[in-house]
């Protein structure tokens, strides 16, 4: 809605831009917060936020190409025809967990404890990343005539001058509360990995839920349910594995 903040000389700053920054540092810090909170190396954490962050943009923009792979093969340009949009969340969650999960076992660090660390960051990221779709006007939501109906006058991506359901608000509303749920959570777990399987199982409840009322098309579809609400289902799967696992699992 309000994308370009302000300039400084030739330099615009951008909303989503600056919001994705924002949940990055916040997520960083958060991270080495609990990390040292239950006894583990902060040092790792840095290292481990710049390959997830990397392996995730890497994912989500393989993800979302994907999601238009017949357009890709028809014209396979549009692979580079323009690098800074076009990104699915999951994909960024997949590869970003993996290229952690990598980076741990290199150093011989513990994967589980460091996840259970980053999740509700994780979570907390997100809801000033939904912020910033909502400034940029991506990830619109239906048209929906409704109290909380916004109305976007000139936005690049979302429909103009129509009442939308504010899916991105929404959305970030729901990435906070599960920050603070998980972060509640952490402080009574004493299951490694508990809480990183409580993330994957609220966040795909919630992002099931939530793609009933995205209005942006460009997401894909595997019969009737959305790319995102086909792989929630896995997600919550494997989630809820591995909270019953971990539950019985011997320390």
């Amino acid at each position: 809605m309000y994308n370009e903040l302000f300039s400084i000389g030739p330099i615009t700053i951008y909303g989503y831009g600056l919001m994705i920054a924002i949940g990055i540092i916040a997520a960083y810090l958060n991270t080495e917060h609990l990390a040292k909170k239950s006894g583990l190396d902060p040092e790792p954490v840095f290292n481990i936020l710049i390959i997830g962050v990397g392996s995730g943009i890497v994912g989500a923009k393989l993800l979302f190409y994907i999601t238009i792979l017949d357009q890709v093969i028809a014209n396979p340009a549009l692979i580079l025809s323009n690098l800074t949009e076009g990104f699915v969340v999951y994909g960024g969650i997949i590869f970003g967990i993996l290229g952690a999960l990598l980076y741990c076992r290199k150093k011989k660090l513990s994967f589980l404890h460091y996840l259970d660390c980053a999740a509700p960051s994780i979570a907390l990221a997100q809801g000033f990343g939904r912020i910033g779709c909502f400034l940029a006007g991506c990830c619109y939501g239906m048209q929906m005539n409704c109290p909380i109906s916004i109305t976007f006058t000139n936005s690049a991506y979302a429909p103009n001058h129509v009442p939308l359901f504010p899916s991105q608000l929404v959305s970030s509303t729901f990435n906070f509360i599960h920050f603070f749920v998980l972060y509640t959570l952490f402080k009574y777990n004493k299951k490694p990995g508990k809480i990183g399987a409580f993330y994957l199982v609220f966040y795909s409840i919630g992002r099931f839920i939530i793609e009933f009322f995205r209005g942006d098309l460009e997401r894909g579809n595997v019969g009737t349910l959305s790319t995102s609400q086909f792989i929630s289902v896995f997600v919550a799967i494997t989630g809820i594995a591995m909270v019953v696992f971990l539950s019985h699992k011997k320390n």
